[in-house]
């Protein structure tokens, strides 16, 4: 596959997808405040502006080459499971790359770090909710 084969509109809504998954994943009604005691944080250490523009740059530029890398694997593997990309076999395909590669290694950094299963658990999570949605995404629009 080359890069001209991929559909850049998709991988733009699979970044805008993650920036929205994450930021309901991490708010306080759902994962930020567990989350944040979980790595050591305390109330005093609550995030603030400093250092957010570098923050936010890179992580939209890591969803864009997550979704990227994801475009090249949905019709690579899509296509050895049915023939072509589907929204299901997209969704496998995220599923397996979360399982065999995101997963593990999240989770030893995390044992390593003194954080524990529940902090894994959170951002391992986040991690498969946008393998699954950008699968899904990339599946049906390719």
């Amino acid at each position: 596959m080359n890069f001209a084969e991929i559909n850049w509109l998709a991988v733009i809504i699979c970044v805008v997808v993650s920036l929205a998954v994450g930021f309901v994943w991490y708010s306080p009604k759902v994962f930020f405040n567990i989350w944040w005691k979980g790595i050591g944080k305390t109330e005093k250490d609550k995030p603030g502006m400093s250092g957010m523009g570098l923050t936010w740059t890179l992580t939209v530029l890591s969803s864009f080459i997550k979704a990227a890398a994801m475009a090249f694997m949905v019709p690579s593997l899509g296509s050895l499971m049915s023939g072509a990309p589907t929204p299901a076999n997209g969704a496998l395909t995220g599923f397996m790359i979360w399982l065999g590669f995101v997963a593990p290694a999240l989770l030893v950094n995390k044992l390593f770090a003194g954080q524990g299963l529940k902090i894994w658990a959170i951002e391992a999570g986040n991690h498969l909710v946008d393998l699954l949605l950008f699968g899904l995404i990339l599946g049906a629009w390719h």
